[in-house]
Order: C-alpha cells, then sequence, then structure tokens
C-alpha cells in the first residue's frame, strides 16, 4: 500500500500545531480538524470523540493492525494562558533559537503530540504487527478529564491497549507514580446583620474560618502519616486553600464566603476521606455554630475536579517497554498530575515519559530543546521496530 501525505519533520509538525491557540478556555477544534486532514492523506483511521457541547473532541488514531490493542502514545492538545506574561515573541508563532523550540504548549505538551503525528510515515513503513494508537485529549489543564469519553470505549467498540505512554515532560525519564489532585469549592451562606448584634445573624466568615481551621489539622495529620514509599517530594498528602472571599463590610456580619481547595494525595489516599471528614466537621461542629441564634445558614461544598494518583506497577508491561525504549533502569515520580490514572483507573497499565522539563512548562517563554525533541524522535523509533517485531 502506497501513501502520498505530507511528510513533516518533528520541528516542522510542532510549528503547525503551535499555531492553534488551544488554551483550555478555547476550542480545540481547529487543531484537530488540522489533525483529522494530515491523517486522512496517509489514510490512517481515527475516532473523534466530540464533548457534550460539542466545541471541543479528543481523537483516537490508530497504525497498523486494527483488529488489536496496541500501545497508546497519550497527549493533551489544551495549553495554559499566556494572558498577563511577558513573551518575547508572539507565543502562538513557534521560534527557533540557540537550540530552542519557543512557543506556548512548545514542552507541555504538543511536543510529544508532534513527534507522534511526524512519525506516521514512518510508524507506517514500519509495517506493524502491534499498533500504535495516538491518543489526543483535551481539558487536560483544567479538568483532566477529557480523556474520559474515549477510555469508556476501549475494550469496547475501540481494542483495550496492551499499555499507555502519556507523554508528559519528564525528560525522558520512566514515571510510574505520581499524587491525586483534587479539587473543590466549599460556600458558607450565612444571614446579614449589624456587627453589634451578632445574634441578628450568623456570620459565614467566621464560619469559613472555622472549616479552613479543620483543614489545618487534617494537613497536619496528613503530614504525620507521611510517606511509607519514601518516593514522593512533599513526603505526604498535601492539603492546601488557595481563595477565599466574602463579606461586604467590618461592620457587616457576613451572608456569604467562598473557598476553593484541594488535596494532593499518595497514590493509596482514599479520594473520600478529606472531603468526608470535612462534611462531618460541618455538620457536627460548624453548621450548629452558624445557626446556634436561629435556622440562617447553610454549607456547601461541590466536587469541581477529581485526577486520579498513578499507582506504582513494579514489572507492568508499560513499565518494561519504556524503561527499554528510554534506555533507564528505573522509575522515578512527579509532583504534577496528568490523565495516567485515568487509563491506570480503567486496568490498562501506564507511565509518564515525555521529552522536554516540566520545569520550562506554564511560563513565558515556554521552551523545549531541539535535543530533547530529537531524543523524543528516537524513543518513538524504538518503539515502532519493537512493535514491528511482534
Amino acid at each position: 500500500m502506497s501513501f502520498n501525505g505530507q511528510r513533516l519533520t518533528p520541528l516542522e509538525m510542532l510549528a503547525k500545531l503551535v499555531a492553534f491557540d488551544t488554551e483550555s478556555a478555547k476550542s480545540n477544534l481547529s487543531l484537530i480538524e488540522f489533525v483529522e486532514g494530515y491523517l486522512q492523506s496517509w489514510s490512517v483511521p481515527y475516532v473523534r470523540v466530540p464533548n457534550e457541547t460539542g466545541d471541543k473532541a479528543a481523537l483516537y488514531a490508530t497504525i497498523g493492525p486494527q483488529d488489536k490493542g496496541g500501545i497508546v502514545l497519550s497527549g493533551h492538545t489544551d495549553v495554559v494562558p499566556v494572558a498577563g506574561q511577558n513573551w518575547t515573541s508572539d507565543p502562538f508563532t513557534l521560534r527557533v533559537e540557540n537550540g530552542r523550540a519557543y512557543g506556548r504548549g512548545a514542552v507541555d505538551m504538543k511536543a510529544f503530540d508532534a513527534l507522534a503525528l511526524a512519525l506516521v510515515p514512518e510508524f507506517q513503513a514500519a509495517n506493524l504487527k502491534t499498533p500504535i494508537h495516538i491518543m489526543l485529549s483535551y481539558d487536560e489543564e483544567t479538568t483532566c478529564l477529557g480523556v474520559v469519553d474515549t477510555i469508556r470505549r476501549l475494550g469496547h467498540d475501540l481494542p483495550l491497549p496492551q499499555a499507555v505512554i502519556v507523554g508528559e515532560p519528564t525528560m525522558l525519564e520512566v514515571v510510574d507514580a505520581h499524587k491525586s489532585v483534587v479539587t473543590f469549592t466549599t460556600t458558607v451562606h450565612g444571614s446579614e446583620a449589624h456587627s453589634s448584634k451578632p445574634y441578628l445573624g450568623a456570620s459565614a466568615v467566621m464560619t469559613a474560618a472555622e472549616m479552613i481551621g479543620e483543614l489545618n489539622r487534617i494537613s497536619d495529620e496528613m503530614m504525620e502519616r507521611g510517606d511509607p514509599s519514601g518516593r514522593f517530594d512533599p513526603p505526604y498528602t498535601t492539603v492546601h486553600v488557595g481563595v477565599i472571599s466574602g463579606g461586604t463590610a467590618r461592620n457587616i456580619i457576613s451572608k456569604s464566603c467562598t473557598f476553593h481547595w484541594e488535596f494532593r494525595g499518595l497514590p493509596n489516599q482514599d479520594p473520600n476521606e478529606i472531603p468526608d471528614r470535612l462534611e462531618k466537621f460541618a455538620q457536627e461542629v460548624a453548621l450548629k455554630r452558624l445557626n446556634r441564634f436561629g435556622d440562617f445558614g447553610r454549607i456547601e461544598t461541590t466536587l469541581h475536579s477529581r485526577v486520579p494518583g498513578l499507582a506504582p506497577e513494579p514489572g507492568s508491561f508499560a513499565e518494561t517497554l519504556a524503561l527499554r525504549l528510554a534506555g533507564k533502569n528505573r522509575t522515578h515520580t512527579v509532583p504534577f498530575g496528568t490523565e495516567a490514572g485515568h487509563y491506570q483507573a480503567a486496568g490498562i497499565p501506564t507511565v509518564v515519559c515525555g521529552p522536554g522539563s516540566i520545569d520550562q512548562a506554564h511560563q513565558a517563554d515556554e521552551y523545549i530543546t531541539l535535543d530533547q525533541l530529537e531524543a523524543g524522535a528516537a524513543f518513538m523509533r524504538r518503539l515502532a521496530a519493537t512493535c514491528a517485531e511482534s
């Protein structure tokens, strides 16, 4: 079979992808449509998986045999905003200078996407016996849920993969574990009154302060429990309140107070423990105090996002494969969350391994080095050779 698609180097493909402004608050469909056209030119079958509103989509493509699961190269298409950052050049025009390629998403993580796409012709030429799948998701930077609808189809109308490599920037170190990230918004509803007569109202701000105090106590307990594996930095589950807002004036009992909080849990952390404990405190302590002068208020906590942790699976097929492809002999952890936990929760062996450093992500003049881009290409060429053998 012959193909006549356009050949692009990884750097050329990266320039194409960076040119699409796919900040998480915006649609990624223009990028997806470009990728679809590119895949069509190489006769690569793919499935588009849109979100509920239809303004974003994931894409799942397969090179090689269509009737069995292979190795998934998984990357996200969304990027963080550039507003307020002091860029030296247009963040959506790739700039190559001094051995670096600059642009929003250059390292996090359009470089990995670009490598997988640019090497499609080489994957095809390898006459793969085990397929290579390319997964492109959305909303990773916000909710990490843009991959979930596609994962639900794996093992049903799409073959169940043997392994997944999530290409977040790890300097091509193989990562087998990271913490979960679970975020919440808690709102305390009180009742306004003059501060000279607090018994006529209920202070949302003071009740919120009590609940934050409880989160502090839970945080201290998490520190005491520690990390039995000794692999994480910091070596415990963390609890953090990042934003609080409420009240209108110093002499008015506050009607409302909202705080945004999170915990980043060790892989074995029960995701329900901390919110359940805060809810118990709310019902048994905070709410009773809030309403001690009358039935004035209520407390609501809403789950915003839940990124599952990635737990080590020593000796898994994904780990063994990635270590061999990367030429490494040990695995690592990272402090940030990824989509890997969603794949693992679906029973698919998964690791995180991609080119570039996370230290260059989410900032002005984000970049990936050309050396790391080439190293990533070599990693994928070794994958193609492996998949051609069996």
